[in-house]
């Protein structure tokens, strides 16, 4: 970048040429607190201009279109050289504090009341087929099965006479 005697925008709002929308935002939220007019306890002579350049830097860099331009203008270009993100030597860390939850999983959640009374429908529904199966089997079981040994012991029965008359016929 070309070094000139006025700032930058990017050098008013503490910021490198390749800061995020999100890092502009929150620079000039910062920036904007320390230099409004009615919230400083700086001279207004003072905090007006500085606010205001506060609030054309913002203007400019916040919106995609006038920041290409205004990086042309400064000699800046995002496309000619790919920057490193600005944590790449921050280790990550993905934990998560489990005694700020009460609950097991972070995406856990409590059950709504319809979702309790469907569950509880469910569970009744499923005993009520238990007891309904379990009914059936005392009070049928016994006839189906001795139903079952009757026709096996007319079946054996019928095996054992067509035995016995080949016998004889061999006789």
């Amino acid at each position: 970048m070309p070094q000139s005697s006025e700032p930058t925008y990017y050098s008013l709002l503490g910021l490198h040429p390749w800061a995020s929308v999100i890092d502009i935002r929150r620079a000039y939220r910062q920036l904007s607190k320390l230099y409004h007019p009615d919230t400083t306890d700086l001279p207004t002579a003072i905090a007006t201009p500085k606010f205001q350049q506060i609030n054309e830097a913002y203007a400019t860099l916040s919106h995609p279109e006038r920041r290409l331009s205004y990086d042309l203008k400064i000699g800046y270009s995002r496309f000619g050289v790919i920057q490193p993100p600005a944590d790449l030597n921050h280790p990550v860390s993905n934990s998560y504090n489990w005694s700020k939850s009460a609950y097991l999983d972070a995406s856990d959640r409590p059950l709504s009341s319809g979702e309790i009374f469907a569950l509880f429908i469910l569970v009744l529904t499923f005993v009520g087929c238990l007891l309904l199966a379990v009914a059936i089997g005392l009070t049928r079981g016994e006839a189906a099965f001795q139903t079952h040994q009757l026709q096996s012991l007319v079946s054996i029965q019928q095996q054992i006479t067509c035995i016995s008359q080949l016998i004889t016929h061999l006789k």
